[in-house]
């Protein structure tokens, strides 16, 4: 099963690639991906998972919640590979967990570039839904 230490080691092969991290409490990172965009990736040791979360914005009041739950339903189903839009009390998040068991770099590397990814390009539309309250 992948350790704590090992974590660390995939977040060091991040941040040759230009990413930064912090760890906020013991097993809990934050992880800011390079690049303009300013989102972090919240990385949860939590054995016998590891969870990668996003805040991606806070959830419109109104018609446009409605609108705005519909598209991120849409997105699930045809945009990501790993990880899905859901609702945290009043908040948009993008999650994937993945099993410790088995778990190397390069499917820590797919999920994490797979959400980063899926944000960047969604993110001005999604925006729009927070513009439009």
């Amino acid at each position: 099963m992948v350790s704590h230490e090992d974590i660390v080691s995939f977040l060091d092969r991040l941040a040759a690639d230009g990413a930064t991290y912090s760890e906020v409490s013991d097993g809990i990172w934050n992880v800011k991906p390079a690049g303009a965009l300013d989102f972090g990736v919240v990385v949860n040791f939590s054995p016998p998972v590891i969870v990668l979360r996003i805040k991606v914005m806070d959830l419109p009041k109104g018609a446009q919640r409605s609108a705005l739950e519909h598209r991120l339903l849409e997105l699930n189903g045809t945009d990501l590979l790993h990880g899905a839009y859901g609702l945290q009390q009043d908040e948009v998040v993008l999650t994937e967990a993945l099993e410790l068991g088995h778990l190397d770099f390069e499917e820590f590397l797919s999920a994490y570039e797979s959400i980063t990814l899926a944000l960047a390009s969604h993110i001005r539309e999604l925006a729009s839904f927070r513009e439009a309250r």
